[in-house]
């Protein structure tokens, strides 16, 4: 057993530059509004570009009676000089039900304490990515939350300020000013209208905000929010046509050209009852990095919201990250004091991290 003791200070991040996740939302958006439907038949090439297929999905038709789950996933690539591959630092689980008419967004920390799925490694979710793509995503998710993930959708930042721009800009409301020691860019407390540069600073700063991951998961909700209330109000088949080309060279996703258009027929109703979260962890500490790791009570709450959302049962979750909860908790982990403890995890040696 390893015995040494973590340092507190911030963990070493790999970029300041986090991917802009909800724009991936802009897959449903352009199918959901009103003339969508008209819109993607005749960009079809467009939307076919997009699909990419996942191995060992838990695939469930679109129609109009069943629900369905996506996992929004964001790279870095291309954003900002960006090339490299990048990691999927945020995460959104999206479920759809047609028959209350009503969905779910609920948003996952990147540096959530994770198995990742296939291997033995104990990560934070946004390598699951880096593994197998977006079927270790998809999998891994499902295997933390025992929530079936159905369709992904995965986009990078190349295209993000030309879409946000060709859109005429978003309305929010910024919840306190800051500098962004990131873009230098300055925002005061209120009302304001941003173009695709500023959405994007808006949306990925971090550092500046005193509740840290979890008032940017915020921030990103209420622009999905707005851009979706925006865009399906305008009905602009052109605005459709052009926001479908312009997201055929940024995202992937293993919804069908038929998917999306029972989507745009028979959800269209479910995205305007939107109910958001975030499951939230404690800081802690393994091998001196810094992690999130949500309690068993938190995941539990999850999972049965999601399932419910989804038509499903309830179930007790039994897991990589419930076992080891409760080995901790056995160890005396703190779950309340909030002064990043130190965690350990046990491998398959049965030899400890800590």
């Amino acid at each position: 057993m390893q015995t040494q003791s973590p340092k507190h200070t911030p963990s070493k991040q790999r970029s300041p530059k986090k991917p802009f996740i909800m724009w991936a939302l802009f897959l449903l958006i352009v199918i959901i509004g009103g003339g969508a439907t008209y819109a993607a038949y005749q960009t079809k090439s467009s939307v076919d570009k997009t699909y990419l297929a996942a191995h060992g999905a838990s695939h469930a038709k679109v129609s109009t009676s069943k629900p369905v789950s996506i996992l929004l996933m964001g790279t870095d690539t291309g954003a900002l000089g960006r090339t490299d591959k990048g990691r999927t630092d945020t995460m959104m689980v999206v479920t759809i039900n047609p028959q209350t008419k009503k969905a779910t967004m609920v948003s996952i920390p990147r540096d959530t304490l994770v198995k990742i799925d296939g291997t033995n490694e104990t990560e934070k979710i946004n390598a699951a990515y880096t593994v197998d793509g977006a079927s270790t995503s998809m999998k891994t998710v499902e295997n933390l939350l025992n929530v079936p993930i159905n369709y992904y959708a995965l986009i990078n930042m190349g295209g993000l300020e030309k879409v946000v721009n060709a859109i005429g800009g978003v309305d929010v409301n910024v919840p306190f000013s800051w500098n962004d020691s990131h873009t230098h860019m300055s925002f005061k407390k209120g009302k304001a209208h941003l173009n695709g540069k500023r959405a994007l600073a808006f949306s990925r700063m971090r550092y500046e905000d005193p509740n840290g991951d979890y008032g940017r998961q915020k921030r990103q909700q209420q622009v999905i929010q707005q851009i979706v209330k925006k865009v399906t109000k305008t009905g602009n088949v052109t605005m459709y046509q052009k926001l479908l080309k312009l997201m055929s060279h940024n995202m992937k996703t293993n919804l069908s050209f038929t998917d999306m258009i029972s989507l745009a027929e028979n959800d269209k109703d479910s995205i305007k009852h939107v109910k958001k979260s975030s499951l939230k962890g404690v800081g802690a500490y393994i091998n001196a990095e810094s992690f999130q790791v949500p309690a068993s009570k938190t995941l539990q709450r999850t999972s049965n919201t999601l399932r419910t959302s989804l038509g499903l049962p309830k179930q007790t979750l039994d897991n990589f990250n419930t076992q080891e909860n409760q080995r901790n908790t056995k160890n005396g982990f703190d779950w309340q004091s909030g002064n990043n403890p130190t965690y350990t995890v046990d491998d398959q040696n049965n030899n400890s991290q800590k």
